[in-house]
């Protein structure tokens, strides 16, 4: 019995937040019409945007970003929405092709025309915020986590 009245204080010490935002796919095809058409149709299924926006909406809380809210859950959606594109393909003849779009790809780090290779440099990407997974995969996500720096050091005091 003792354990149960703590639980509710471990996860408040935790600042664990319970709250779920509103954010929708209308408010996303309107604010980020680069992934639409000029009808408004966007470039990948409304049943994945969907999915993308109830990610957001669970995982950039309104209780902890506050004002920033909205702008935070529309870069989130963002990022994953152009990871989702970086891998379209209207089809792919083979299993290897379909495999293939979805290859990490880097900065160009070097290019050679006879025979034409390119090396891709990766670890450009994820410098300043290696800790942040995915999000250095975009410029999106790189504002979202440079942004999400800011937030999580709200309260903090540096002498």
């Amino acid at each position: 019995m003792c354990g149960a009245q703590f639980s509710g204080i471990r996860a408040a010490a935790a600042d664990l937040g319970q709250s779920v935002g509103s954010y929708t796919a209308a408010q996303f095809k309107e604010e980020y019409s680069q992934f639409c058409d000029a009808d408004g149709k966007c470039f990948l299924p409304d049943v994945q945007l969907d999915e993308l926006v109830k990610m957001a909406n669970a995982s950039i809380q309104p209780d902890k970003w506050l004002d920033s809210w909205h702008y935070a859950v529309g870069l989130y959606v963002a990022h994953y929405v152009t990871l989702f594109l970086r891998t379209y393909s209207e089809s792919s003849p083979t299993a290897a092709q379909a495999a293939a779009s979805g290859a990490l790809v880097g900065v160009v780090k070097s290019a050679t025309l006879g025979d034409s290779s390119v090396t891709y440099d990766t670890a450009a990407l994820t410098a300043g915020t290696e800790s942040w997974g995915d999000l250095n995969a975009t410029t999106y996500g790189q504002m979202l986590a440079n942004r999400a720096k800011l937030i999580g050091a709200a309260g903090s005091y540096v002498i």
